[in-house]
């Protein structure tokens, strides 16, 4: 009996196991990008599928992602990675690149989207034989493609249609009202052909505000218009229309919005569910990519706005999302998909290659070579520039994304400073005028780190403390949205400040269409100065 009962025992513990491996196997986690990777766009090309996101004001512009199953991803390039594609000077905190469509034709990859707030600035194209590039330079459409949010259509008949958002005519009575046109397109010759038709005059609601991001679809004999409306935020939804002929009539499904998370309250930690994008796979499969983000700490968000996966099922000729849920599930079951291994990169990275890894980035366009990872090898030498990260300027700062709403960054810096206004160290911001910076310093002619809080545009010295000569780690330890900031030397941790308030980073307090950024920074305060700061390694975990 006794025999009975382990030879019981460890069938059940081994198929407790089985199912658990089962169970990871079979279900992926809501978000597939994490962090600030707003306005998903993907296409498929054979097994593969590509995927863009916005950028806004971070440089290179639009990262380029590949997966074979739809959830694993693996950064492959930047789309605009040259200064001469783009032109990010002086930009605006959320301006700068908006909403990218990623389309593939007759081996041409397209790339197409808005750049706001510098010159030139409008909608252009770029174009690639690979996703990995070199993509062109900007093909810039005339004047009268005006509105955000273009997307490129090739139609059976070879012609290829463009659509995009516009304000009426007459924007006195609604002023957040937009309406969606289509006007054939010449890429080649970068003109538009015949007349432009406003195809769709009013979203799901009368009214409604915001209608953006227009992608058209064809299938079983109907052009399907899916817009997203609402705006960005909590009222964010998907709706979707149809016609027999691409100027329309559209007819608007009678379930639009076909996805949308406003009814479900603030307090749902899934919120602002939209700008979406749809993707057939090679087995027959329909999957919608979007944007959401995730709440934390009461009603606040950080991390931006990430992309997500949701499953689409089509019933009387139109797209249901989640049949049975009707909503973005934070896990579900994965794609039928051969599973597409990756290795990630790094997220410690100790400078001993030959280029940054994928995940980092500048602000605004560099027009200097402040950094260097062969001056020093083994190390990234930052160049202390005059530029200041509280101004709308390119300052010399390397960041990367925040990707978890707890979180631990760490650095190893060397830096001698040789006068007050010469500083170097790490900063967690979310723009110029929303930052904690932590600062190695000189005061009264000695070392020290002093801890920054800037919160709309003015900043405040919440702890000063006196340093040795020499290297040190600062760190960030993030629980939620309880910052801590301390730095070790000699064996030694000292805190400048415990449970600093994560909230003053949140878009809910910043505004703005993108997410916190933690990196490295330098700056000598306007003043022209030959110092540098030498960094060891940078980790990053999430927690």
């Amino acid at each position: 009996m006794k025999k009975i009962t382990i030879v019981s025992l460890t069938l059940s513990l081994f198929m407790m196991g089985l199912c658990q491996r089962l169970h990871s196997q079979s279900y992926y986690q809501n978000p597939t990008l994490k962090g600030f990777y707003p306005d998903p766009s993907i296409c498929r090309v054979g097994n593969d599928y590509y995927m863009v996101t916005s950028t806004f004001e971070y440089f290179p512009g639009v990262p380029i992602f590949h997966s074979k199953d739809l959830v694993n991803w693996k950064q492959i390039g930047h789309v605009l990675n040259r200064p001469s594609q783009l032109n990010l000077d002086s930009v605006r905190a959320s301006g700068g690149i908006f909403a990218p469509t990623i389309r593939y034709h007759n081996g041409i990859y397209y790339m197409i989207t808005t750049l706001i707030g510098t010159k030139p600035g409008g909608n252009f194209f770029v174009t690639a034989k690979s996703p990995t590039g070199p993509w062109s330079e900007p093909q810039w459409l005339p004047k009268e493609a005006i509105g955000i949010d273009p997307s490129l259509f090739f139609d059976d008949d070879g012609k290829v249609y463009y659509t995009g958002n516009k304000k009426p005519v007459d924007q006195a009575q609604v002023t957040r009202y937009r309406q969606i046109w289509l006007q054939e397109v010449d890429l080649k010759n970068k003109a538009f052909v015949g007349e432009r038709s406003i195809i769709l005059e009013e979203g799901a609601l009368h009214g409604a505000e915001n209608a953006e991001a227009p992608h058209l679809y064809k299938k079983d004999g109907y052009y399907y218009l899916m817009v997203a409306e609402g705006g960005t935020f909590e009222n964010h939804a998907v709706t979707i229309f149809r016609s027999k002929n691409i100027f329309g009539p559209y007819e608007g499904n009678k379930k639009n919005p076909i996805l949308t998370h406003r009814h479900l309250g603030l307090n749902y930690p899934i919120t602002s569910t939209g700008h979406a994008d749809l993707v057939d796979t090679q087995n027959g499969d329909w999957w919608m990519v979007l944007l959401a983000v995730r709440k934390y700490g009461g009603l606040h968000y950080n991390l931006g706005r990430e992309t997500f996966l949701a499953k689409v099922e089509w019933q009387d000729g139109w797209p249901i999302v989640n049949p049975g849920e009707g909503k973005v599930l934070a896990q579900q079951l994965k794609p039928n998909l051969p599973a597409f291994n990756i290795t990630p990169e790094n997220l410690r990275d100790d400078f001993t290659t030959d280029t940054l890894f994928h995940y980092w980035n500048f602000l605004r366009t560099p027009r200097t070579n402040f950094w260097s990872l062969s001056k020093r090898k083994g190390y990234l030498r930052i160049q202390l520039e005059k530029e200041q990260i509280t101004n709308l300027v390119s300052p010399s700062f390397i960041g990367r994304r925040q990707q978890d709403t707890s979180f631990l960054a760490e650095t190893s810096l060397q830096f001698n400073p040789k006068k007050e206004n010469e500083l170097a160290g790490m900063v967690l911001m979310m723009n110029n005028n929303f930052q904690y910076r932590l600062e190695k310093i000189l005061q009264n002619g000695k070392p020290h780190v002093q801890l920054i809080k800037r919160y709309k545009g003015v900043d405040e010295v919440v702890n000063t403390i006196a340093v040795e000569k020499g290297d040190l780690i600062m760190g960030i330890h993030a629980k939620g949205q309880d910052l801590d900031f301390y730095i070790k030397q000699n064996g030694t941790t000292q805190n400048l400040a415990t449970k600093a308030d994560g909230r003053i980073l949140s878009v809910v307090n910043t505004g703005g269409f993108t997410g916190v950024y933690v990196g490295l920074y330098a700056s000598s305060k306007g003043v022209k100065s030959s110092n540098y700061a030498d960094f060891d390694w940078f980790d990053y975990k999430g927690l």
